[in-house]
């Protein structure tokens, strides 16, 4: 993956963030042993700085990837986790077998975990937790559990999956929320008591603030080095700077103004970390009301969008360019940029053919800083080819979710879709927000998730150059990871590629 530059001359920070904030993970352990400030092991406190705040603690019944950022891999563990290189790996589960029709998969389980509310973790809890994301979960991503035919505890440390057919992607599923797994009284207050087994518990929630973690004392595993983290949130980029240079927060967990990134390049005190994450920009539209069910529409919408111009401003150069829906990261990856390059006389042309001058687009994006100052360009690039376009900016969460997500009241968006392997989720559902209704792109991807592993990319790839093809959506760009921290701070993940910022691979030196 190649990663662009705009060198600009230091400013007015640009003002970009996540939808709801980059998720991470880290491969790197950091030394359980070490402590910064002459702090016994286990009593360090590490304060993160992160953008977007979740709605609720509850992912079972609220969408947006801030909550499993905070929770996931930190409170809540899974049977099986990604590494830092986006390879399953165990955690709850110690190994795995999977039949050879590739449709059973049994699970050895650890018999030393614990919830925090003192009960053991069985297999029985894997089941209540699988079984419940089918019957009681309201959010799409349910669905990544509709293949499961059934699950059953062997024993207390066995586990015995069976699905409806062979998928290649249920076990990698696994590793991102749905595969949270849950205690059956320990549901009772989701939202703002979660129960896990993992290396932190809750602390207390200071609404429109922070968040606080506490490492958890009977953890089965390996012991976080920090006895707290503190989530601490941030709408301003300029405030997020000054709290790492006043010495507030210790980690930039997702930097919001990459403009910025000089002060700190040059200064002994502090690390840069530079990687990439599977959050693709999108400008969505909405797929089957007038104009944009029209293709010429959607295209010369694409056309007109010079994409490298757009993220030299949006988001000061840094990122990749990728035409679809899948990032470099993924094994199906393909350069799609050159489907749509940036063409304003065949965007006027197609402008013109359609009628659709006399037409104002909604667009209607989230209030965080990234979707604002990629929505003025957006606006620009689409007027100086024909278009009318009214910009209305939506208070996120509750508004955008409202409007946009849940009622598809809008014509155009732009969102960070920041999980893990979501072309499916975000084009094979006609459901879904984008109301992407494409039956090749539906029969791709079920070929893809039950046939061989290189049936799977092929059939992927055809899916991602179909909905690039048909202008679907449009691609701004993909995400960089970008992380400032004190120097000390070890752990720190390059690639920010899993729905999880793993708090217990974090260290100082």
């Amino acid at each position: 993956m190649k990663s662009t530059r705009f060198v600009a001359a230091l400013g007015a920070a640009l003002t970009a963030a996540l939808v709801a904030a980059c998720s991470a993970g880290s491969s790197t352990n950091p030394n359980p042993s070490a402590s910064g400030g002459g702090a016994a092991p286990g009593s360090d406190k590490l304060t993160v700085g992160l953008v977007a705040e979740p709605v609720s603690l509850d992912f079972t019944t609220n969408d947006g990837a801030a909550i499993p950022q905070a929770l996931l891999y930190n409170v809540y563990e899974t049977l099986v986790k990604l590494d830092q290189n986006g390879d399953i790996k165990p955690a709850l589960a110690t190994s795995w077998k999977v039949s050879s029709d590739r449709k059973t998969y049994t699970f050895d389980l650890t018999d030393k975990a614990k919830f925090t509310n003192g009960q053991p973790f069985t297999a029985k809890d894997a089941v209540f937790s699988i079984d419940r994301v089918k019957k009681d979960w309201t959010t799409s991503l349910k669905s990544a559990m509709d293949v499961v035919a059934d699950a059953k505890a062997v024993s207390d440390t066995q586990l015995q999956v069976t699905l409806k057919q062979p998928s290649n992607s249920w076990l990698y599923k696994m590793t991102t929320r749905i595969g949270a797994m849950m205690a059956p009284d320990g549901i009772a207050d989701l939202a703002t008591k979660p129960v896990g087994t993992g290396p932190y518990e809750f602390g207390t929630w200071n609404r429109g603030d922070s968040i606080s973690l506490k490492a958890n004392p009977n953890y089965w595993g390996p012991k976080p080095h920090f006895g707290e983290v503190v989530l601490k949130y941030f709408k301003d980029a300029t405030a997020l700077n000054n709290a790492l240079l006043t010495g507030t927060i210790n980690v930039i967990g997702t930097v919001q103004a990459p403009e910025s990134l000089k002060q700190f390049e040059g200064n002994s005190k502090y690390q840069v970390i530079e990687g990439t994450t599977n959050g693709e920009v999108v400008l969505s539209f909405n797929n089957v009301k007038a104009p944009m069910n029209n293709l010429k529409v959607r295209q010369a919408v694409r056309y007109a969008i010079n994409h490298k111009a757009l993220m030299d401003t949006c988001w000061a150069g840094y990122g990749t360019l990728i035409g679809s829906m899948v990032p470099p990261t993924d094994p199906w990856y393909e350069d799609l940029t050159g489907l749509y390059p940036y063409d304003l006389a065949k965007a006027k042309q197609l402008v013109q053919e359609t009628g659709v001058a006399n037409t104002t687009l909604r667009l209607r994006i989230p209030t965080l800083p990234y979707a604002v100052s990629c929505g003025q360009v957006v606006k620009s690039d689409l007027e100086q080819a024909g278009f009318k376009v009214a910009l209305d900016q939506l208070e996120f969460p509750a508004a955008w979710l409202t409007t946009v997500f849940k009622n598809a009241d809008y014509d155009m968006s732009i969102v960070a879709h920041v999980e893990p392997r979501d072309l499916g989720a975000v084009f094979g559902n006609p459901q879904y927000y984008t109301r992407y209704d494409n039956k090749q792109v539906q029969q791709d991807l079920a070929k893809a998730d039950t046939g061989t592993p290189q049936e799977q990319i092929t059939y992927m790839k055809a899916a991602a150059k179909t909905l690039s093809e048909d202008a679907a959506a449009d691609f701004l760009f993909l995400l960089p990871n970008l992380i400032v921290a004190d120097k000390g701070i070890t752990g720190l993940p390059k690639n920010a590629i899993s729905e999880s910022f793993d708090l217990s691979q974090l260290g100082r030196s």
